[in-house]
């Protein structure tokens, strides 16, 4: 039980001191990198984690607190609307305007005008998924064949590399029984550019083979892991980690290691609805 309370009370000690950090720096641009070495969270993780405790991405929870220290301003000083608007890191007037009217649906200016006026905006997407306890595992090292994949997550192109790996091994007679498909996901779209996002779909073999052309080769470190079981569609994987990182991990024993998640599809989606899609969720921990 002392375990369980110790790390719960570090990963929200950390997230205090982000959103403490935020709160006190809300006039200048706020780098997401430099939270993440603030929260001491792997980059690997840093965003996921966040999210989790958060309830929303960090760039939203920004926003948020932007808009919202705004508002306050504006009802309840009398300092001048563009003088707020630079206070809370907008670089003119106009920005405040267009956002604070596309949070709220009200301009700052009809805002402080209209003292009736009630407002309230919420980005934060409720968790809706729960999973059932994970098996905790040491997982030995697995040798691969890989392609990686350079654009936004979920592009067609994925599909057709997992194409292209499957006909790798059945030209280089590779196939035996155990062949795993893996997905390593190294960039957070939040913070990357989504032409820049990195993933490596893998597929773990038993026979020797060598890189050839876009086909590399290469061992995945093993190591203790939480494996999760998901059940249904891909698009709802964000909430399935939403719900690992914001509720889970915070009331386990366990802490992260500086590692990738790994995703394991266990069926074929060309073959299955997405409704029995089944993945399970490698969560890599110490």
């Amino acid at each position: 039980m002392e375990n369980k309370y110790s790390t719960r009370q570090e990963y929200l000690k950390r997230l205090n001191t982000v959103v403490e950090f935020i709160n006190n720096n809300l006039d200048r641009k706020i780098i997401i990198s430099e939270l993440a070495e603030i929260s001491n969270f792997s980059p690997y993780h840093f965003h996921r984690i966040m999210k989790g405790l958060l309830g929303e991405p960090i760039g939203s929870f920004i926003t948020r607190k932007r808009i919202e220290t705004a508002a306050r301003l504006i009802r309840y000083t009398d300092i001048e609307i563009q003088d707020i608007a630079y206070s809370v890191g907008y670089d003119s007037p106009s920005s405040l305007n267009k956002i604070f009217k596309q949070y709220y649906n009200i301009s700052p200016t009809e805002y402080r005008n209209n003292t009736n006026s009630l407002i309230m905006n919420s980005n934060i997407n409720k968790l809706e998924i729960k999973l059932k306890n994970p098996k905790i595992l040491e997982i030995e090292d697995k040798f691969t064949i890989y392609i990686n994949i350079k654009g936004e997550y979920g592009n067609p192109n994925y599909q057709k590399t997992w194409e292209r790996l499957w006909s790798f091994v059945k030209e280089k007679k590779l196939f035996t029984k155990g062949i795993e498909s893996i997905g390593m996901s190294y960039d957070d779209p939040k913070l990357t550019e989504a032409e820049k996002c990195r993933y490596d779909a893998c597929l773990v073999i038993h026979k020797t083979a060598v890189p050839e052309g876009e086909v590399g080769v290469k061992t995945i470190k093993g190591g203790k892991f939480a494996i999760f079981l998901y059940q249904g569609s891909y698009q709802n994987l964000s909430k399935v980690y939403d719900y690992i990182f914001g509720s889970w991990l915070i009331n386990s024993d366990y802490e992260l290691r500086n590692e990738p998640v790994m995703e394991k599809y266990l069926n074929n989606p060309n073959r299955t609805i997405p409704e029995k899609l089944k993945t399970e969720i490698y969560l890599p921990i110490k």
